[in-house]
């Protein structure tokens, strides 16, 4: 009988430890909708777990949530696409650096028709179209890195209004695309997301290759120093994986339809 205990002792401590190191292999990322909802995370995510062993919890919201999160020390590591504002979250102590990972670029979404004849490679010059139509626009106003790269092309405009037509959705990246093709209307969206969304309606790319649509994406550990609960080590790992050759390939082989959704430049000041 004692032996019987003892051998059911021993079995719970080593589930209890089992569970433990399970937490302990457990890290919260803090991140954006396009990294998401474009499949870029079910894609290198695995790959990550399957070198360290560490399984990567996602939260995905707009970058500028997913800088608020990690501002409050709810995340291990921060994965975002805007420059400013991350580097401004490095200069007041909330990340020690800043790494580069991969980038690609936004593109401007519309009917094929194209009643406001924005087609081209101009962002400002669409957009200015675009309000002088008062054609439908539907901006995600959720304080992503997509809504702050708009917000920037809108303030190059020099337009005291966006048209009638300007809508915010307060929303992510694919719901402000399902609206723009359930109503026929411009959205400015990241192309990793666009070349995973479904539901295109009658929309097309109308505008893209301007240098002003260039997106980076940097990640971050949150400042240990901050917040002393911030997993480290975990968090290490990941950045230091994703920045290495063998992260960076992962992240290039990811495709759709055999187009290439991001593209790594991990090492540059970008």
């Amino acid at each position: 009988m004692k032996f019987t205990r003892r051998i059911a002792c021993i079995a719970l401590l080593g589930f209890a430890a089992a569970t433990a190191a399970r937490a302990e292999d457990t890290m919260v990322m803090a991140s954006t909708t396009s990294t998401e909802q474009s499949g870029l995370f079910s894609h290198l995510l695995p790959a990550f777990t399957k070198a360290t062993g560490i399984t990567v919890k996602v939260v995905a919201v707009g970058t500028g949530q997913a800088i608020d999160m990690a501002r409050r020390g709810d995340a291990d590591v921060l994965f975002v696409h805007d420059r400013a504002a991350e580097q401004k979250y490095v200069a007041e102590g909330y990340a020690p650096h800043r790494y580069p990972v991969m980038y690609n670029d936004f593109v401007l979404v519309g009917p094929k028709s194209d009643p406001a004849g924005v087609k081209g490679n101009d962002i400002v010059a669409a957009l200015k179209k675009i309000a002088a139509a008062n054609a439908p626009f539907i901006s995600r106003g959720d304080k992503s890195g997509t809504d702050a790269a708009e917000k920037r092309f809108w303030a190059q405009s020099g337009l005291a209004s966006r048209g009638s037509g300007y809508k915010q959705c307060g929303c992510g990246m694919g719901p402000a695309l399902n609206i723009g093709a359930s109503s026929n209307a411009y959205v400015l969206t990241d192309r990793g997301t666009w070349l995973s969304f479904k539901n295109r309606g009658d929309l097309d790319i109308l505008v893209q290759g301007d240098k002003r649509l260039f997106n980076q994406y940097g990640v971050m550990l949150v400042s240990p120093q901050k917040f002393p609960h911030v997993k480290v080590a975990e968090a290490q790992k990941f950045i230091d994986w994703v920045t290495s050759p063998a992260g960076q390939q992962v992240i290039a082989s990811y495709r759709i339809n055999g187009q290439q959704l991001f593209f790594p430049n991990a090492g540059t000041e970008n």
